[in-house]
């Protein structure tokens, strides 16, 4: 992101923080992709169900942390810069999504 030494000293705690907290949601939708590409053979329609609920539960809690941080972001970055760290999050999200998306789909 080209910030400063002083401004790197300022933001890396903060994203220390953060990483941490995205860390655990991340382990919960791999524990879950894990679940389902063992079982999405034999999942009956309620249990398809319940992994769509629970992956959406996954993707609203990113969002979620992502919107907690942003004052924290923003007390040590200008605006813009906080805009820049969110988009390379958000590209760096769907990067990692685009390798997680290989599990079959279920058939109908």
């Amino acid at each position: 992101m080209g910030l400063s030494d002083v401004e790197a000293a300022k933001c890396w705690p903060v994203y220390d923080r953060y990483a941490a907290e995205l860390s655990r949601i991340y382990d919960t939708k791999i524990a879950l992709l894990k679940d389902y590409a063992e079982n999405y053979g034999t999942m009956t329609g309620d249990q398809a169900e319940d992994y769509i609920r629970k992956r959406a539960e996954v993707e609203q809690s990113t969002m979620q942390l992502r919107l907690k941080y942003m004052p924290a972001f923003r007390k040590v970055l200008s605006g813009r810069e906080t805009a820049l760290f969110y988009q390379l999050d958000w590209r760096l999200g769907l990067a990692i999504d685009a390798q997680l998306v290989q599990v079959p789909l279920i058939n109908p």
